[in-house]
């Protein structure tokens, strides 16, 4: 993790203090985000229900400015306007730059049509499967630790070459003991862990957002 990432940290750490024993995992998936990053690789998120709106906000902050407006390199602005002078301009001032992640839960024609044709239970696996490459990251979202869909999804992410990171409640249930990681939040009811994470996701992604796009000028209000 950068340097810079350690404030960011403490300042969750001064805000949460209830994830104070969860310092070490959190900090640890922090890292294994920015060597996928670094890498070339994406972010693959499933959750069911409320982790399931969870995944789709983590896709959501990393894929266009979170904290600040992220501007493309000039490299890539100049590649627009050789293109199309007026619309290559008018993309390079407005698109950001972002880190690939992929929310499993989104994909309705698909996911339903798994479901009916084959196996309602493998339809995250089926998508892990099919967008899944060694060096991107699986981040199975579940309070319990004992989502099967989830556990079938880890499961087929460690056979692909992919790092896995749990992030569950305190227990971890069956998810602890198959993935590289695992984030538990130090609470057991279900409102309560999702509570604690949604802070803890957004330090991962305002992590990855310093170290990938650094302090620059223009943020949202």
């Amino acid at each position: 993790m950068t340097g810079k990432a350690g404030p960011l940290l403490e300042e969750l750490m001064r805000r949460y203090p209830a994830l104070v024993p969860a310092k070490g995992e959190i900090e640890a998936a922090g890292v294994m985000l920015e060597e996928c990053y670094r890498g070339g690789g994406k972010l693959l998120i499933a959750g069911n229900g409320g982790s399931a709106c969870d995944a789709q906000h983590i896709a959501g902050e990393l894929m266009k400015g979170f904290i600040k407006m992220r501007p493309l390199p000039e490299a890539e602005r100049e590649r627009l306007r050789r293109l199309d002078p007026e619309k290559g301009e008018y993309l390079a001032d407005r698109l950001q730059g972002a880190l690939p992640a992929i929310a499993l839960g989104e994909h309705d024609a698909l996911n339903s049509a798994f479901a009916n044709d084959v196996d309602g239970k493998l339809c995250f696996a089926q998508q892990v499967n099919g967008y899944g490459m060694p060096g991107d990251v699986f981040l199975g979202i579940s309070t319990s630790g004992n989502s099967e869909n989830i556990l079938f999804a880890a499961l087929e992410a460690k056979a692909k070459g992919m790092r896995v990171i749990g992030f569950t409640g305190r227990s971890g249930g069956a998810l602890a003991s198959l993935v590289d990681l695992c984030v538990r939040m130090p609470a057991e009811a279900c409102h309560e862990v999702q509570e604690l994470q949604l802070p803890v996701y957004h330090c991962w992604c305002r992590i990855l957002e310093l170290s990938f796009f650094g302090e620059q000028d223009g943020t949202y209000g």
